[in-house]
């Protein structure tokens, strides 16, 4: 029997990492693929990146807008609300045999307690990571919990769930599904990334920073950072902030940046082509994305982590973390940029897997047990007596 397998996206980011498991769960015979954009991507202040999903060939099922345009924790709380409610009619309609989830957005805590009230079991990709500068790192351990099905990137975080509770059966470690791009997607060459971004690349240092939302003040290590790059003689692109309380301050102040100096330029969205092809034309990422800290390393690329957001994750020799004070920036900075140092990671290996995650994913999805074999969880130790 074809089984439904629902997917939620709920940003460019998670889309980026789905993308090649959506590909082959659509392409296998015994799925049906159900796929539901949440949030961001409908929103056109973050760039309306459905359309991207769209031109990927993807059918969408539903769409839930919830995004409250706020720049406040309350505002993400609310966004939540309104998530649940807009999911919950989709859910109610669609009625999935699993639901397919990724990562760690806060937004995520929404489909995932609705599949739960509808007995819909759940599938995660990406337990078991840490970050501890980031209240993801709670959503991601609740959404651990919620779920019956479990993909991790490493195998330090596959013993992490299973140091959780959850049974063995249940959880195998894919690789990021987002490195499956280094083997499915041809970049772009140089030339043409320049003609499609309008600029003449020069060794750009990357920047990909967003709000710090285990804090009360989520840009409290903003102001280093913004000193740091003032001081920097290079060009300097920045990626969009996600949609995080801050995001929209920081992204005014990113412009505002920009504005003010020639070699500085602000992306709202670039497609998984372009940031790859981008990633490889870069001298240097910096920020505290986790895409610096499971992405680069398939690269080679030096990575300077600022600050606590990325406190905890597993990383490779490519990262370099700096305390968020200017000085200390400069100085990894420095450090990474030393042509000694890049050439000590010539051929490094990331932990983050292979690029061959979503066959993994597909693999196990289409074959797993459905229905209460899946829903019911034994407890530690086994079942009761």
């Amino acid at each position: 029997m074809t089984r439904r397998i629902a997917v939620v996206t709920t940003s460019r980011a998670d889309y980026a990492h789905l993308r090649w498991v959506l590909e082959d769960l659509r392409g296998h015979p015994a799925i049906e693929l159900q796929l539901i954009v949440v949030g961001a991507p409908l929103a056109p202040e973050f760039g309306y990146s459905i359309t991207e999903i769209e031109a990927d060939g993807f059918e969408v099922t539903e769409r839930v807008e919830c995004l409250i345009s706020s720049d406040s924790d309350v505002g993400m709380a609310k966004t939540i609300g309104v998530a649940t409610l807009g999911l919950a009619d989709a859910l109610g309609r669609l009625r999935p045999d699993l639901l397919l989830l990724i990562a760690d957005r806060y937004e995520l805590l929404a489909p995932a307690s609705v599949a739960a009230a509808l007995r819909i079991p759940l599938a995660h990709i990406e337990g078991g990571e840490v970050s501890q500068g980031a209240i993801d790192d709670a959503v991601r351990n609740a959404l651990t919990k919620l779920s019956h099905v479990h993909f991790t990137p490493t195998e330090t975080a596959r013993r992490r769930v299973l140091a959780l509770g959850e049974e063995s059966w249940r959880v195998h470690r894919s690789g990021a599904p987002s490195l499956d791009y280094l083997r499915r997607l041809e970049l772009l060459e140089s030339a043409e990334l320049e003609q499609v971004l309008g600029l003449t690349l020069r060794d750009p240092v990357l920047v990909a920073y967003h709000p710090v939302t285990i804090a009360r003040d989520t840009l409290r290590e903003a102001d280093e950072l913004f000193s740091a790059l003032e001081r920097l003689e290079r060009q300097v692109l920045f990626c969009f902030p996600n949609a995080d309380a801050g995001s929209r301050r920081l992204f005014r102040r990113a412009e505002r940046f920009c504005d003010g100096r020639e070699n500085a330029h602000l992306f709202v969205n670039l497609n998984p082509a372009r940031y790859w092809s981008l990633l490889r034309a870069a001298s240097l990422m910096l920020g505290n994305s986790s895409s610096g800290i499971m992405e680069t390393a398939s690269l080679g690329l030096p990575t300077v982590n600022v600050g606590m957001r990325q406190q905890g994750r597993e990383r490779a020799c490519n990262v370099i973390d700096a305390s968020p004070t200017g000085g200390a920036i400069l100085a990894a900075v420095s450090r990474a940029l030393d042509p000694a140092f890049r050439e000590s990671l010539v051929g490094m290996t990331n932990p983050y897997g292979d690029g061959a995650a979503a066959r993994r994913i597909t693999r196990v999805l289409a074959d797993v047990p459905l229905g209460e074999a899946l829903l019911i969880k034994q407890p530690p130790g086994g079942a009761d007596e």
